[in-house]
């Protein structure tokens, strides 16, 4: 039996009383020289997609791979469902490595593996007492859930389109039913058509399966298609995190030219059309 003390669990909420999946109070990350950010802090609130946006150089990335544990930064705290993200104890790092999906820009899924096996990647890893069977079930279940045809699970990543290969690397990020979900530009390298049902997608998954969605884009469409409150990185830390309508009018220079620009107005008139047809069928 073991002698060590269970990882003791945070109460993470905010000064609204709002639950916490995700709480980055002071982060410090240099490259050299270079200091990328500072005394950065950010809430991200459970069952919200919150989009993550800066120009380049910000460390929108750098910002998740912290949180995942993939970078260690040089200062700050950093709290995740509940646990203590930075703490050298194992337990407390496989709470988080379970709870998680992440869905990196490229995909990132294996190129020799069918998507079905990259799917049973993190199932086997860490079930590895589950039958055979159960690990094909289990992802041919997110890949449907991923949007994909039945057929897709025996096809490489190279036979796949640029959207369902997208939708492929969602699927393994579902793998272990995280609450939690990382996504590193999602839409990009995707026609219009094919964003949008990509957006759609992930709505409806985070209203059936109650995710929190952590959602890094310069997709103006999608922040205004599906995101609760957007978090802007400049200046070396976060310097507003808001619902949209109020980020619009945040007095930063880089705020103003990016969601002011002919771009965010298309964007915004396109959620308001949505709305409004919403509206039109409810009626």
């Amino acid at each position: 039996m073991s002698t060590h003390p269970s990882p003791e669990t945070l109460d993470m909420r905010d000064d609204d009383g709002h639950e916490l999946a995700i709480r980055v109070r002071g982060l410090v990350n240099r490259f050299g020289s270079q200091t990328v950010h500072d005394g950065l802090d950010l809430d991200v609130r459970r069952g919200e997609i919150l989009g993550v946006v800066g120009g380049s150089g910000t460390g929108k990335s750098v910002l998740m791979r912290s949180i995942l544990g993939l970078r260690v930064p040089d200062e700050g705290q950093i709290e995740v469902l509940g646990r203590d993200a930075r703490a050298d104890d194992a337990e407390s790092r496989l709470h988080i490595e379970r709870n998680t999906g992440v869905l990196f820009q490229d995909g990132a899924l294996f190129s020799s593996l069918t998507v079905g096996e990259n799917v049973q990647v993190p199932l086997k890893e860490h079930f590895r007492e589950l039958p055979e069977r159960w690990h094909y079930e289990l992802a041919l279940l997110k890949v449907k859930l991923a949007g994909l045809p039945a057929d897709a699970i025996n096809k490489l990543p190279s036979q796949l389109s640029g959207g369902m290969r997208k939708r492929a690397g969602l699927a393994r990020a579902l793998a272990l039913d995280p609450p939690l979900l990382f996504l590193d530009e999602p839409t990009a390298g995707l026609d219009p058509i094919g964003a949008a049902a990509f957006d759609r997608l992930l709505r409806t998954l985070r209203d059936a399966l109650g995710l929190t969605v952590f959602l890094i884009t310069h997709d103006l469409d999608t922040l205004y298609a599906i995101c609760d409150r957007v978090a802007v990185l400049a200046d070396r830390k976060v310097v507003t995190v808001a619902p949209l309508e109020q980020v619009e009018q945040f007095d930063h220079p880089w705020v103003q030219e990016y969601f002011h620009g002919p771009r965010a107005r298309a964007a915004r008139n396109a959620r308001q059309n949505d709305i409004s047809d919403t509206t039109k069928e409810a009626g």
